[in-house]
């Protein structure tokens, strides 16, 4: 018989899909996030400080950011490894099929690598998750991880093709976190498994940071799993997964429609400076062969500290001679209400 992983569909999956599909349909015609690395590069940073987070990495959004950006960082060797390895995974989406098993096991290598001696290989011990003293789920038994992953890539490959791909990524994503088949870093290969199913799907998803919104909802992302492995069906945990995709693609596309276009003066000066460097107001100047101090805050930093993507280095003192100023990748994103969601961190 073939494999098919225990789900029910349900009338709200059918809803989530439909609105996510029409969301999706909308961005790709705004076609913003291949020409605006910066909203490309902040985004590749949520997802990758975010996967860590949930993983109990203390690391900064900040410091997730210098990391990337090259700057020394100040943290654990082993959490600033952690993040330098999720970025060499992140940065291979696209290039790789993730309908390939094997594949599974080199990005496992990529992430693990010096953090887990078995790195790339699926796991040879038994695994559990315990509360306090109390086991509260087995993971299957390892000499039947081989078996149980083979069969999921095989529905992946060739059963699901029925399924919308959304539900199938997020089906996948639940019963790899079930079979746990590494030792380690296993929630953090079955997020970054969903984005790639996604990005085979719809490439603007290799660009949505969907492991932001699950950080924010962290105890449900576990709450909805511990129901799944109860119920034997993993349809809570789908339909959980389907809402953070559309507010991911929510937040995005906001951040889409709000992002300064190419001939924006405010944008020609973000892409000149240099992301986590402080400048003060005549090396700004400079860069924009500004003459004017009055011309140079109407039409550049004004509108950059207004928009929130420009910060002071000293805010109670705005009026200071010794006063720089940092470009910032992050910026609150209103909700429905037009209430922030996300506070903005000036990297």
């Amino acid at each position: 018989m073939t494999y098919a992983p225990p789900f029910t569909l349900t009338q709200p999956m059918v809803d989530l899909t439909f609105r996510i599909g029409e969301l999706v349909s909308r961005m790709e015609g705004y076609e913003a996030l291949d020409p605006s690395p910066r909203l490309r590069k902040r985004n590749r940073i949520r997802s990758i400080h975010s996967s860590c987070a949930i993983e109990a990495n203390s690391l900064t959004l900040e410091q997730v950011s210098d990391i990337i950006n090259g700057h020394r960082v100040i943290g654990p060797e082993v959490e600033i490894k952690e993040v330098k390895n999720a970025v060499a995974a992140y940065s291979l989406l696209g290039s790789f099929d993730p309908y390939d098993m094997d594949e599974l096991l080199r990005l496992h290598g990529v992430l693990m690598e010096g953090l887990a001696d078995d790195a790339g290989k699926f796991r040879t011990g038994g695994e559990g998750v315990f509360r306090g003293r109390d086991l509260i789920f087995m993971a299957p038994p390892p000499e039947l991880v081989p078996e149980h992953m083979r069969n999921l890539f095989d529905w992946l490959s060739s059963g699901s093709a029925s399924i919308n791909p959304l539900i199938a990524s997020c089906v996948f994503h639940y019963e790899m976190v079930f079979v746990h088949p590494f030792s380690n870093g296993n929630g953090r290969m079955a997020r970054l498994w969903q984005t790639a199913i996604l990005g085979r799907w719809k490439g603007v998803f290799h660009w949505i940071p969907l492991e932001n919104r699950i950080e924010k909802a962290q105890q449900e992302y576990y709450d909805a799993i511990d129901a799944c492995n109860r119920a034997g069906d993993s349809a809570r945990f789908v339909e959980f997964m389907l809402r953070m995709i559309l507010s991911a693609l929510e937040d995005a596309d906001y951040e889409i429609r709000n992002e300064p276009r190419g001939g924006d003066k405010l944008d020609r000066l973000l892409d000149k400076m240099e992301s986590g460097v402080y400048y003060s107001r005549p090396e700004l100047m400079e860069m924009m062969s500004a003459k004017s101090q009055p011309s140079f805050h109407r039409d550049y930093l004004g509108p950059g500290l207004e928009r929130g993507v420009i910060h002071m280095e000293y805010p109670q003192t705005p009026r200071s001679r010794r006063q720089r100023y940092r470009r910032s990748d992050f910026r609150p994103i209103p909700d429905s209400r037009g209430t922030p969601r996300t506070m903005a961190v000036a990297i």
